[in-house]
């Protein structure tokens, strides 16, 4: 019976009538139009509202709602870092202290300027303690970093391979820093070995050569 009574209130629209109100709307007097076309015209103006207030208002509040939660993300990881930081802050200081109390050590074992020839005198003595015979040594121009500099000295020795072997460990356990550099070794024929290559050792710069260093920089 209900199904009945929806097909009677299809029948009593009059659909050509609606077409036919909708061919004579007069623009120019909305208000007497017929009472389909008024109510699609207010469907169209709520729909253009809609519209007009979501492009004006909802869209860029939705922009900014999605600015803000990707700048909250943002801090809330700058917030775990640096709370990882504050925990990790007594262990980083006593690595720190541990980092300056080695380089303070080993920047002790920089020579300045004025012992310079005394630590050339004592490589050359530990090649001669170890009946070393010193057909090369030279040292050359000091190559200037930060705040060291690096005196490359050339060097040719012969002896025995055990001497040789145990010069090289006298270096390393200077009290100053030496390195041997581009080693070459080579055997005669009476089975004497050469060393060839370079003592490297370092020493600080003084306050005037820093400063003029400082100043090349600079001038870079």
């Amino acid at each position: 019976m209900a199904g009945s009574s929806l097909k009677d209130s299809v029948k009593s629209i009059d659909l050509q009538r609606i077409a036919q109100d909708f061919r004579s709307l007069d623009f120019n007097e909305p208000g007497v139009w017929p009472l389909a076309p008024r109510i699609v015209a207010m469907l169209l103006m709520l729909a253009l509202v809609i519209g007009g207030a979501w492009w004006l208002f909802w869209m860029p509040l939705g922009e900014t709602l999605a600015e803000s939660e990707a700048k909250e993300q943002q801090l809330r990881l700058q917030w775990l870092a640096k709370k990882r930081q504050a925990v990790n802050l007594d262990a980083h200081r006593e690595q720190l202290a541990e980092i300056d109390r080695e380089f303070g050590a080993l920047l002790r074992r920089l020579p300045n300027k004025a012992e310079m020839d005394s630590l050339l005198a004592d490589i050359n003595q530990a090649g001669l303690g170890r009946g070393l015979l010193f057909e090369l040594f030279k040292p050359n121009v000091d190559v200037i970093h930060d705040f060291y500099a690096e005196m490359p000295i050339d060097v040719a020795i012969s002896g025995s391979f055990h001497d040789l072997g145990a010069f090289a460990q006298d270096v390393s356990q200077m009290p100053r820093i030496v390195t041997l550099k581009d080693i070459d070794l080579s055997m005669d024929e009476r089975g004497v070995m050469k060393l060839v290559g370079k003592a490297v050792t370092y020493r600080y710069l003084d306050d005037e050569e820093i400063a003029a260093q400082k100043q090349k920089v600079k001038g870079k």
